[in-house]
Formats: structure tokens, sequence, C-alpha cells
């Protein structure tokens, strides 16, 4: 898989680029601040319609316009494919595939694969649960498009269960608030008079879609474990053993016998029976996979807190290439995008890199200036400076 072309309109820094592109090497150098993050960016977010910088897509549409634009000529074994994406903020995004609508945006997610390495990975492991959450999702959504859908029923089940739950704590405390008057809303459709009177029907909701997304993860760990432990040693072969572990709301481990979809839906169900009071006290959803964490750890000792700099940048690395490497098992390269990574690497890690990465079908490389692309990754350039892209290469 790679992308022959790379074509915007009124994203981000950008009012119209048009780039060709080709399997290989590709790197875009220039100055911080100058687009070249945009670039790949914009394709980060045909493959996932997200982006890695930003939680939503206000950001992306260039100021002063109301939508940005971005298409993308995705080759596979031979087919070529016309993406099209349509950036709304505040409305609701468009998409095209080979010049024809389709009713979803979601519907073209995994026509394009990458794999995106970039200074905010480093959060992966030193930042929040929710950002490793982010990390296991994503992929099943790389490897499984139909995840994406899993994933939005379960966000909002559990934001409508939320909503209950708040009403119900403040019933609950004898206020009647203006929120209260909003939060009416999430229950009046199903004629309910008390809040809790639908609080079961939501749990069933929650504990169908929640069960299929845990299944998943849990099955995604047990895949990454040893491809992590691998790539974190070629990475850094005199540091301790890296290891995964799924942590969950319901104390349930990888591997561990009885996660099959059906038994889980039933232990979520249970769960939230047990803490039905405190989350009505309150007003938030205790019990699912929206609490869960992937424990990242090397030897014995956490990494968050306990890994150093190096070390905490290898395991960020050894997640991306974890990944990689399922998404190539599943069929086809994904392409590979390194924004602005090798500048935070030591030489040792950057050789090294280099060539875990060099087989792949295509790479693309942003880099402050070219001495930090490494000598085995020499390939097609373009400049980038002052909102202009030139191929020099």
């Amino acid at each position: 898989m790679h992308v022959a072309n790379l074509s915007l309109t009124d994203f981000r820094s950008y009012d119209t680029v048009d780039l060709g592109l080709e399997p290989g090497v590709t790197a875009f150098v220039g100055p911080n601040g100058q687009g070249k993050t945009n670039l790949v960016e914009a394709l980060g977010y045909v493959a996932t319609q997200s982006s890695h910088r930003v939680a939503n897509d206000g950001p992306l549409v260039r100021q002063g316009a109301a939508r940005a634009i971005v298409r993308s000529v995705v080759v596979r074994e031979d087919r070529r494919a016309l993406i099209e994406l349509e950036i709304n903020p505040g409305k609701a995004n468009r998409a095209r595939l080979n010049r024809s609508p389709v009713s979803r945006p979601r519907d073209v997610v995994g026509l394009l694969r990458t794999v995106l390495f970039a200074p905010e990975d480093l959060a992966m492991v030193k930042g929040d649960p929710s950002e490793r959450r982010r990390y296991l999702d994503d992929l099943l959504v790389a490897r499984t498009p139909r995840f994406a859908g899993v994933r939005a029923d379960y966000d909002r089940v559990l934001k409508q269960r939320g909503a209950l739950l708040r009403t119900a704590a403040q019933a609950r405390r004898g206020g009647r608030s203006g929120r209260r008057a909003d939060n009416d809303a999430a229950f009046a459709a199903a004629g309910a008079g008390d809040p809790l009177s639908t609080l079961e029907v939501w749990d069933a909701h929650l504990a169908r879609h929640g069960a299929e997304l845990l299944a998943a993860r849990l099955e995604l760990v047990e895949a990454l474990r040893p491809l992590v432990a691998a790539s974190y040693a070629a990475l850094a072969p005199n540091s301790a053993p890296a290891a995964l572990e799924y942590r969950g709301s319901l104390s349930i481990e990888a591997g561990e016998a009885g996660t099959d979809r059906a038994t889980l839906e039933e232990r979520l169900r249970a769960g939230l029976l047990e803490v039905r009071t405190s989350e009505i006290e309150r007003g938030v959803t205790l019990v699912g996979p929206h609490r869960d964490d992937l424990f990242l750890g090397l030897g014995e000792l956490p990494a968050r807190g306990y890994a150093s700099h190096g070390e905490s940048w290898s395991f960020a690395l050894a997640l991306r290439l974890a990944a990689y490497d399922l998404l190539r098992a599943d069929g086809g390269d994904p392409v590979l995008i390194l924004d602005d990574v090798f500048a935070e690497l030591d030489n040792q890690r950057r050789g090294r890199l280099a060539e875990i990465v060099a087989p792949a079908e295509q790479v693309l490389i942003t880099a402050a200036v070219a001495a930090d692309v490494p000598a085995e990754l020499v390939g097609a350039r373009f400049d980038v400076a002052e909102g202009s892209v030139h191929r020099v290469r």
C-alpha cells in the first residue's frame, strides 16, 4: 500500500497544495512551524478521521475558511482509490470514494492504513490512561474498520447513561437546576418520569457494546505483547524487558479464561449493579472499557514514573512498531509516517529505528534539517517553507 497523491484545500496552513508521491522514502524538510506536520497529519486523518495533534476538527480548517478538503489517491495491489474528505467543524463531515458520495464518512476508514510516529506518542507512556486506550482502539479500527461503529455506539450509550445518572444524582439532592431540565431529554423519549426507571435498559446497552469492545481489546493485547517486547529489545537491548498488561474495571487480564463476549457482557452487567449506589451518588458510570488502562512495564516496574526519557521513547516506538507488524501481518504494508521523530532520539536508537523501518513499502518523514534523516532512509525530498512545498530530489 502507498499514497500516490495528496491534495489539500484550506487544511491547516495551506490554502491549496497538490503533491505526487511514490513508494519508498519521502522526506519533508524545513524549519519548524512551516507546515511539514500538517501534510502528514492530513494523511493520518484520511486513515483514521482523527488528528494525532488535536481532539476536534476545528483547528484543521484554515483560518477564515468554512471547510477543509483532503484528497488522497491510495494504491493497493495495483488498485487505485480516490478518497475525499470534507471537514465541516460544527456540522457533519462528508466523504466521497472515487468521486461518489458515501453514506457515512467512516465507511472509507480502512482504505488507507497508516502507522504514525510523533512526539505526541510519548504521552502513551507518560500520560493518562485515555492515551493508551486510544492507542488500542485506533489499532482495532485500523485492523477491523467496523470497530469504529462499535466504539461510536459505546460512546453514545455512555453519554446517555451518564446523563441519566447526573439527573438522578441531582434529583436525590433535591435540586432541579437548569442542567436537570437539559438532562430530562435523555430519557423523556422513553416516557420515564423517574430517570432510574430506564437505567437497566441503558445498562444492557452499555454491557453489550462494552463487552464487544473489551473482548477485542483483550485479544489485541495478547497479540501485541510479544511484538512490543521484541521491538523494545531491538531498540533498547540493555534495558529491562518490556511488558503489557490490560487492567480493567472488572480486573480482567488478556489471556484469562472467561473473556468471551457473552461472559464479559454478564460480568459488565453484574459490575454495574454492584456500583449502582456509588454511581448515583457521583453521577458517573464507574464500570466499563472507558475506565480501563493498558499497563506498560519495564521489568517489575511501571514505565510511567520510572522509565528514563530514552526508555520512554523506546517504549512508545515499540508500541508503534508492534502496531505496524500486526497490520502488515493482516495483509499489505501500512504507510509509515515518522513526524519529527529522529530529532528526539540518540544516534543509537536513531540507527536502529531506521534499519527497522527501511524495508517498508512507503515511509514519510518530517525533519527540521536534512541531517536528521538517517542515511538508510535517503530518498525523495521536499523542502517546506513559507507555506510552499517544492520537490528538490
